[in-house]
């Protein structure tokens, strides 16, 4: 869907509410919210709805909308959007629920729904409703929290309730568009946000997101978002399998993998948070301070306790408080007495709280540095409490931002300490605010990401019922594609034709059972046999368990077992699974993962930040492992699955690494339907 077509929806110059007591409280509140353009009001019986003249039909109105609030039930619901598409109407927002969220009779009612509205956008049904703060237009049948503003963020949502929350928030925090998309019949995520990225108000966008339904159109518009420098910032749930189950049932959406919304995440540079208030903040730091030039950051507090918090909870993230330089260090400690130790984070003390001009000084010299963004830490008093000696450290912060142009956030160690008035008194001088230390961190480490070239992920087939290839079968078939798996065959349970097979291949020989997943928990595999003894042993042991045996060269020269895995994760696409193979692969848990297309630099990185990551470098007196290998057994399955849409899962496990090969030495395929 062009963004264009939800223009109406985001700026729409005139009105119509269809129904009864829902309509009336939408329309009270674009009065509340000052709408200036025409509003109607459509009822059966009624001369006026919530203050404004009503007319019995949508066919009717004495002009064409360009947008509708549409609160009637499922069962009307249909012929007035019908009615409202033929008319031209620009948008219409569907409030009524019992559709696919419900039952199967529903999502054919929803069908329909999407067939009646011809060519004209529906927004849910099963939602709230949307409220454009640029215009007034608050197409919303309930009280809501938000401010009339010239710009600002846009949150996409499909829950109802969350978007009620959101529009209650009190951060300070300028809101200019909310939309609630409830079962995205014919409007999805994907079509707002591009709409948004689109429209130049927009300072932010804020996605909370149960599932997508179309992950290529989602990256094409974080592009767009981040080519005009708004940032993105994505609330994913259903991360659980019990969240999962309850998006589902609420919304009808099927819900990923979440592995793979992560590597979508990061391959469109949309940030990840995993709560309602880190959402708020790390959208209001991002939109206020625009994307960091790096992670160099600065960090003041007037207490050594707020100053060690900071430098453990920065611990593991990816900002760097670098010390200053000597001269740097005697430059700030010259604004300060003989008693405080200058350093990052600073612990500036409190021998000049009060004193708006020495700390303006020393904060403009703390500032001077090479750094990316600078935070302090400050909790101002209940608001019963004299709170005067607070605000020169507010002031002072925010000159030296200004002087030095160095960004600046203001955060506290309680949300409580940063109330609606200081916050918005933070605001205006240029700062951005946030309620808590970790946050604050989270969303600095978020402004501070690099930017990369967006690639449209690679399409992955639909969920389907498949058919297990097992290990001999997969290997014959992925050696036919150029991959390295070992020499071997399979034979009935027989040492003579074990013999047989283990003299043509040339010994040492490795022999399995077959048909079983995680043989070495059964004694399934024995290596490294050497002659027809062992041959014969291990055969006859082989028997006990199954009436397969698989006889293939025996790998040396390992110096790494690594699992790789591609699977496909519709509505996303097909995700790459790197990392420790083997036998201890459940228990270590050391896996990464992207999503395809992806690059010898992106697997390089990421193989090397694995715990394993190390040897890959070089450890202690080993050599480095090559990757060159891997790389190429990656590139050679991307293909494979993009060319074969049977193919659902390819897992090796292991791979042995060499100093040459990368030898999948186990395989599984999962395929649709039966094919082999």
């Amino acid at each position: 869907m062009s963004p264009s077509r939800l223009a109406p929806l985001l700026d729409p110059q005139s009105l119509a509410f269809v129904g009864g007591a829902a309509a009336a409280r939408a329309i009270e509140q674009c009065l509340r919210m000052g709408f200036d353009g025409p509003m109607w009001a459509v009822h059966p019986t009624r001369d006026e709805v919530g203050g404004i003249p009503s007319f019995p039909t949508v066919a009717d109105l004495p002009g064409v909308p360009d947008a509708a609030f549409v609160g009637v039930n499922r069962s009307a619901a249909l012929e007035t959007v019908r009615a409202l598409g033929q008319i031209g109407a620009g948008v219409a927002v569907c409030h009524a629920s019992g559709f696919a969220e419900y039952d199967d009779a529903g999502a054919t009612l929803q069908a329909e729904l999407v067939d009646a509205a011809g060519t004209m956008p529906v927004v849910g049904p099963n939602c709230y409703g949307t409220i454009s703060m640029t215009t007034g237009a608050v197409l919303w049948p309930d009280q809501q929290g938000l401010d009339r503003c010239e710009r600002g963020v846009g949150f996409i949502t499909q829950s109802g309730n969350i978007a009620v929350n959101l529009s209650m928030q009190q951060r300070s925090l300028e809101i200019a568009q909310l939309i609630n998309l409830g079962n995205q019949a014919n409007v999805t995520i994907e079509d707002a946000m591009a709409a948004l990225a689109d429209d130049p108000r927009i300072t932010g966008i804020g996605l909370h997101i149960e599932a997508l339904t179309d992950a290529r159109a989602f990256a094409a518009a974080a592009d767009a978002a981040t080519a005009r420098g708004i940032p993105v910032v994505a609330l994913k749930t259903g991360a659980s399998q019990q969240g999962a189950a309850i998006a589902a049932s609420h919304t009808s959406s099927m819900v990923g993998s979440d592995r793979a919304y992560d590597a979508l995440f990061e391959r469109c540079c949309v940030r990840r948070v995993q709560s309602v208030p880190e959402f708020l903040d790390t959208l209001h730091v991002g939109s206020v301070l625009g994307r960091l030039p790096g992670n160099r950051i600065i960090s003041l507090s007037c207490s050594g306790g707020e100053a060690s918090l900071v430098a453990d909870r920065a611990d593991l993230l990816d900002l760097d408080f670098a010390p200053f330089t000597p001269e740097h260090r005697d430059r700030i400690a010259a604004t300060l007495n003989e008693f405080v130790s200058v350093s990052n984070p600073f612990d500036y003390h409190t021998f000049i709280w009060g004193d708006r001009e020495r700390m303006t000084a020393c904060f403009t010299e703390t500032l001077s540095g090479p750094h990316d963004a600078a935070m302090i830490v400050v909790d101002f008093p209940k608001s019963d409490l004299d709170a005067t000696s607070w605000w020169p450290t507010l002031e002072a912060f925010a000159a030296a931002s200004t002087a030095s142009g160095t960004p600046g956030v203001l955060a506290a160690s309680l949300a409580e300490g940063l109330p609606l008035e200081v916050r918005r008194r933070a605001n205006s001088l240029g700062l951005a605010t946030v309620g808590d230390i970790d946050t604050a961190l989270l969303t600095l480490e978020a402004a501070s990401r690099p930017q990369r070239d967006t690639d449209l992920p690679m399409i992955a087939p639909a969920p389907a019922v498949t058919t297990s290839i097992g290990e001999a079968v997969a290997k014959q078939f992925l050696a036919t594609t150029g991959l390295d798996v070992p020499n071997g065959e399979t034979i009935a349970s027989e040492p003579i034709a074990a013999i047989a097979a283990a003299d043509k291949l040339g010994y040492p020989i490795t022999a399995k059972t077959t048909g079983f997943d995680h043989k070495s928990e059964l004694a399934g595999v024995h290596l490294n046999l050497r002659n027809a003894s062992e041959v014969t042993l291990a055969v006859e042991q082989l028997t006990t368990i199954g009436p397969e045996i698989l006889v293939e060269e025996f790998i040396g020269g390992t110096r790494l077992e690594l699992l790789v895995n591609l699977r496909a994760e519709n509505p996303v696409g097909w995700l790459l699974t790197l990392g420790a193979g083997g036998t201890r692969t459940e228990i270590d848990c050391d896996t990464v993962s992207l999503l395809l297309p992806t690059s010898a630099n992106e697997i390089d990185a990421a193989l090397r930040s694995l715990r394993i990551g190390p040897l890959f470098d070089g450890f202690r007196s080993e050599p480095p492992i090559p990757t060159a290998a891997i790389q190429f057994m990656v590139d050679r399955l991307t293909e494979v699955v993009s060319l074969d849409a049977t193919i659902h899962e390819i897992e090796l496990n292991p791979v042995l690494i060499t100093d040459e090969r990368a030898i999948a030495v186990d395989a599984i395929i999962h395929r649709e339907g039966d094919h082999v």
